[in-house]
């Protein structure tokens, strides 16, 4: 059995993480929460699955190091500065970060890039998101991930093409932009949709989270798919084999 820590315990996917654990076979190595010892956690575990905050994300990084035990990273929310630390970290770890570990939602961004690497400009790509009334970032991980996925497949920047919070005199939307736009309310664990827009048809591709569970059961089979790989950046297309 594989030992797999946990950082950010306490929270709701860090109590699904450990259920999903359970369910697979394995073995709960402990976990930690704000004030804990991710180097102790890490001595303990063949890997690690972070769900905590991104302020947390460097001393986990360094700890995961030091021990030389592979991290999944789900934690939402980060900036450019994280995805530099995990970029510097990933010469000397195995490192996965990613916006959503759902396994449906790794086969959609796989199919919003494929759609958008297919149709022009003339096709308008907008990406709606809701999610529970606490979460307390916008756009989602996911939605960014779309985004990036849609990006990627047009062969431009996101940070260059995205436009968000429209509110107001506005002016026309700009030809080849991504546009977010963010719901908030009740218990919703994550609704995504993007959608393909011309003058005269539409495509839609999404995805609908009913439970907290699909996530664990992926952060899991994340987890145990990076136990034994070489130093690197993973991203879970790769899991999938896609």
């Amino acid at each position: 059995m594989a030992r797999i820590g946990i950082i950010g315990s306490k929270g709701r996917m860090g109590h699904a993480i450990a259920q999903a654990i359970a369910d697979a076979g394995e073995d709960l190595a402990g976990g930690i929460d704000v004030g804990g010892d991710p180097l102790a956690l890490a001595k303990q575990s063949d890997v690690l699955v972070d769900f905590s905050s991104p302020g947390a994300l460097e001393a986990n990084l360094d700890a995961a190091m030091e021990s030389g035990v592979p991290l999944v990273v789900g934690t939402t929310g980060l900036e450019e500065r994280h995805h530099f630390l995990v970029d510097s970290a990933s010469h000397d770890l195995a490192v996965l970060q990613t916006g959503n570990t759902s396994l449906g939602v790794t086969l959609l961004a796989h199919l919003v890039r494929e759609a958008a690497s297919r149709l022009g400009e003339d096709w308008d790509i907008e990406i709606v998101e809701t999610h529970h009334r606490n979460k307390v970032d916008a756009p989602s991980g996911t939605a960014l991930l779309l985004g990036e996925a849609a990006a990627g497949g047009r062969g431009i920047d996101l940070a260059e093409s995205s436009e968000r919070g429209r509110d107001g005199i506005t002016g026309a939307r700009r030809q080849g932009a991504i546009g977010f736009a963010s719901l908030r309310g009740g218990s919703v664990p994550g609704d995504h949709a993007v959608h393909f827009l011309s003058d005269n048809e539409r495509i839609a591709l999404s995805h609908l989270a009913e439970n907290r569970m699909i996530f664990a059961k992926g952060a899991v089979k994340a987890a145990l798919w990076l136990i034994g790989k070489p130093a690197g950046r993973y991203t879970m297309p790769e899991v999938l084999g896609l």
